[in-house]
């Protein structure tokens, strides 16, 4: 990935998942961060031992895999959804 590995990053793609209708849980334990569809929920496990650039990395990788309704999303949002999405055509 092509940007800041910083607190703020990771609060923005928090911000955006959250806006996309994703719980974002963070727990401990022996497993890489990912996600998952219960019961029409959609939840995001990612394990609070792992380092920033890995939490950034998977919460990334996570949104530029994912089919999103970017309409739930202001305009920022949706800047930085695109601009992530670009960057894994770039790769």
């Amino acid at each position: 990935m092509i940007f800041n590995y910083t607190p703020h990053t990771l609060d923005k793609l928090e911000a955006l998942l959250k806006s996309l209708g994703f719980k974002l849980r963070y727990e401990r334990g022996n497993f890489k961060t990912g996600s998952c569809l219960l019961e029409n929920n959609r939840v995001v496990i990612v394990n609070k031992y792992s380092n920033l650039e890995s939490k950034i990395n998977a919460l990334a990788d996570l949104l530029q895999s994912t089919d999103t309704d970017d309409t739930l999303l202001d305009d920022k949002q949706k800047a930085f959804l695109s601009e992530l999405k670009q960057l894994k055509l770039e790769l």
